[in-house]
């Protein structure tokens, strides 16, 4: 492995979402991430392992942590990694033996991670629950959508990815950074709830400042605003429009040939609703690509809506290399970019079996490794 992370010891206890992310995510900047399955784990998604990017660059092994020796198995791994992420609901992982303070007292210098949506600790810490519903308590999902309609899902990317898993990887992150001072490991408890309100801090403070209305669709940023919207063109695709500053909002008129136009002032929120009709009206009048082709290399802060299967061919890009493919498949690359230690082209996800748990064992040094596979705990390749 290639990257800034590389020699970077993780153990990630299998589960779904913002942990898998957060564990790809430091696999892809060069970690060495062994991804621990437990049979009969429950609920997978419905994804061939071929094609589920979320484990690519990990080398996989099963432990059943109800066999007797499981636990030993996992405490042997955690005493050589640096990085310990699990996303079990509270307590699961101290029933299992496998909690902080048994992982802690093995190696002090572990970081160990915990991915939940609601926490470790509040009313709320036992409750099952997934992105929306974390979303919901925030404020952000009230936020986002439509004015007069219903608040609207902004897929998993505000809660499981971007309040979740991101803010794991930069607590992880910051403790490794720490642990250069102290040389004692900690433990990051990373909270979707407590993530996505901290992405809140902008529309928090513009609510606090008298710039933010709490009722969706009406704000500067949300659609409220008909300079900062998405349009439908002719051919029923769509165009966004961002043109926030005067300059660039004077370019979008211009090129939607509409400068002369006795139309309300930018700022006038009373004619927003007019202004917003007008808007339609010239959009709706060109196919999305005939407006691209208009608004291309200017600063009028237009783009054209891609699906995602358009979107790894666009020009820009492609020529950075946003995506990867991968037999025939389209995958994000890795992010973001590093001058000295750039990631490589990450390895595919491990199908079951794939990796030989004595090869893991041997890598990290663990001396009890023999002991280990013979007691059955760890499952063998036949």
């Amino acid at each position: 492995m290639t990257g800034p992370l590389a020699g970077l010891r993780v153990v990630e206890l299998a589960g779904l979402g913002p942990a898998p992310f957060a564990a790809m995510f430091l696999a892809d900047l060069g970690a060495d991430v062994v991804r621990v399955e437990r049979p009969h784990a429950g609920f997978t998604m419905p994804i061939d392992s071929r094609f589920d990017t979320l484990q690519r660059g990990k080398r996989t092994i099963e432990v059943d942590l109800k066999h007797p020796g499981g636990p030993a198995a996992m405490l042997a791994l955690a005493a050589h990694a640096d990085v310990l992420l699990e996303g079990y609901r509270p307590g699961v992982a101290e029933r299992l033996g496998i909690g902080p303070d048994d992982c802690l007292s093995r190696n002090p210098r572990l970081i160990y991670g915990r991915m939940t949506g609601w926490g470790q600790n509040g009313p709320l810490a036992q409750r099952a629950g997934h992105d929306p519903t974390y979303q919901a308590i925030t404020g952000s999902l009230h936020a986002i959508g439509r004015a007069g309609g219903p608040p609207q899902l902004p897929l998993s990317l505000v809660g499981d990815f971007g309040g979740g898993a991101m803010y794991l990887v930069a607590g992880v992150l910051a403790a490794l950074h720490e642990i250069t001072r102290s040389g004692r490991g900690q433990v990051v408890d990373a909270a979707i709830v407590d993530g996505v309100a901290h992405l809140m801090a902008s529309p928090y403070s513009l609510l606090a400042g008298g710039a933010w209305n709490d009722e969706r669709g009406t704000n500067l940023i949300d659609s409220g605003a008909p300079f900062v919207d998405v349009y439908e063109t002719a051919d029923g695709r769509h165009v966004a429009v961002a043109a926030l500053e005067p300059p660039f909002y004077a370019q979008l008129l211009g090129l939607l040939g509409l400068s002369d136009e006795d139309l309300p002032g930018q700022w006038d929120r009373a004619g927003w609703p007019c202004l917003r009709a007008r808007l339609a009206e010239v959009f709706a009048t060109r196919t999305r690509d005939e407006w691209a082709q208009v608004f291309d290399g200017t600063d009028a802060c237009a783009a054209p809506v891609l699906s995602m299967r358009e979107a790894p061919r666009h020009e820009h890009l492609v020529a950075r290399g946003t995506f990867i493919e991968r037999d025939g498949n389209v995958e994000p690359a890795p992010a973001p970019r590093f001058s000295r230690t750039p990631a490589g082209f990450p390895p595919p996800p491990a199908a079951p079996g794939d990796t030989d748990p004595a090869t893991v064992l041997s890598d990290w040094q663990v001396p009890e490794a023999a002991s280990l596979l013979a007691g059955g705990a760890i499952a063998t390749p036949d």
